[in-house]
């Protein structure tokens, strides 16, 4: 992907000052859109989300602090504002600057000056974005665990998918590291200073999609959906087979032409997004049978990348042991705790059924649960088995039987949902009708037990 010129938006009554000050930038190797009034200003802003706002303090419909404080107050992440006016005082520029403005401008503007704070205010914008990425990838860990010939193999191809703007559909059993995967060719990418926006489709109720995907307009306030959230980065959709026929066809129109409606908007909204997606289902069969549409499924299945369970790179268990120990003790402060080598061992040859989840929930349980410096193998043992075996009466009882009720019922419900859920191939519609749950009742339960879909 090529680098694309930022994009500013130049709001100023005066016609010639507009036209002056576009021409300047366009010179400059800058894209350029004008607006006359707050009126224009708001529907540019919403059609397309600018990098950077030139903004006339006085205009004949709102003055632009009340446009200001109004964008503010609706947008968490407004682009850098530089206020201008030929009237400047000592209380605008106090109170642009108090609302969050970058910078302001006294007319007549001194174009020297006037691209010395554009291009400021462009590269601290850029860099608060980078850092924000940094600090995001640091919290997750998004570099693939393992030195195994798999894991080596897969990094190695997403990298190289990485350099081109393919739509790769990410393959697997749950909990092999799909959207690990799909951060990691992110931030191998062009994109990389751009956001990555990662969504379980399946969380997401057919009655909400279309707000969630393209947003929302509502008496000139702005919701923006999943698509221009992932404005020049990725959109990562994970497990795409549970999507509904109706967001699928909305989707697919979306991706075809770039561009789309928001839910009670009138003018398209153009953004340019990578999206990648991930899919533990066979989804031709889903093709075959007539729950998935045919054409989506080729525009995001230009090419598949399969991720191996951790069963065929069982020597990464103890890296990913150790990875996952150091997690938990920077990011969640528990007490740190090692595994003995006969505890790695058997890890070694377990059979992960759960894959890199099911390991990293062990970690967790262990290092939460657990008293002394060591795990050892009785321990593990009896972790795995708590996990493995249905409850039995008896003087071996599960252990959340010594939680109180709600724990222990949240417990079970989360257990029991994650096991039918594997079991009807990641597919909530499939999951409603195996436990008798109607489906919007059984999108909140989901949600509200933090199940991963």
């Amino acid at each position: 992907m090529s680098k694309q010129a930022p994009y500013i938006l130049v709001v100023d009554d005066e016609q010639d000052i507009r036209q002056l000050v576009s021409e300047i930038l366009e010179d400059e190797g800058y894209e350029v859109a004008m607006a006359e009034n707050a009126a224009e200003a708001k529907a540019r802003k919403n059609q397309r989300p600018p990098n950077l706002i030139l903004l006339d303090i006085w205009m004949p419909d709102s003055d632009g602090i009340t446009l200001l404080r109004e964008w503010v107050a609706e947008d968490d992440h407004l682009c850098p504002v530089i206020m201008m006016s030929g009237h400047g005082s000592v209380e605008s520029a106090v109170e642009a600057t108090r609302l969050g403005a970058y910078d302001f401008l006294e007319k007549p503007l001194s174009l020297a000056k006037l691209l010395l704070i554009v291009e400021r205010a462009l590269e601290t914008s850029s860099l608060q974005r980078e850092n924000a990425g940094l600090k995001q990838q640091l919290m997750i860990g998004v570099d693939p665990v393992g030195k195994s010939a798999v894991v080596e193999r897969t990094k190695d191809k997403v990298k190289r998918l990485a350099q081109h703007d393919t739509r790769v559909l990410f393959v697997g059993e749950a909990g092999v590291g799909k959207e690990m995967f799909a951060r990691y060719l992110h931030n191998n990418s062009p994109r990389r200073d751009g956001a990555f926006i990662d969504v379980s489709v399946g969380s997401i109720s057919p009655e909400n999609a279309a707000v969630e995907f393209f947003g929302r307009e509502d008496n000139g306030r702005v919701y923006r959906g999943l698509l221009e959230q992932a404005h020049r980065g990725t959109l990562f959709l994970g497990e795409i087979g549970g999507m509904d026929p109706e967001t699928q066809a909305r989707l697919l129109s979306a991706l075809e032409s770039s561009s789309f409606l928001r839910v009670g908007g009138s003018q398209a909204v153009r953004v340019d997004v990578r999206v990648v997606a991930s899919t533990r289902m066979a989804l031709d069969e889903e093709v075959n049978h007539g729950r998935f549409r045919q054409d989506l499924y080729y525009l995001l299945n230009e090419v598949t990348l399969d991720v191996h369970p951790l069963r065929d790179h069982s020597e990464d268990v103890p890296s990913l042991l150790n990875f996952y120990v150091d997690h938990f003790v920077v990011h969640e402060k528990l007490p740190f705790r090692r595994f003995s080598m006969a505890a790695q061992n058997y890890l070694r040859n377990y059979s992960w059924p759960g894959n890199v989840r099911e390991l990293r929930n062990l970690v967790q349980r262990l290092m939460i649960l657990g008293a002394g410096d060591d795990i050892e193998l009785d321990e593990v043992k009896t972790a795995l088995g708590s996990i493995a075996e249905q409850p039995k009466l008896g003087n071996n009882v599960p252990e959340f039987f010594n939680l109180p009720l709600k724990e222990a019922r949240d417990h079970f419900e989360k257990s029991y949902l994650e096991y039918h859920f594997e079991k009807n191939g990641g597919s909530v519609a499939k999951l409603a009708s195996a436990i008798g749950m109607e489906r919007t009742h059984l999108y909140r339960k989901l949600h509200s037990l933090k199940i991963k879909l």
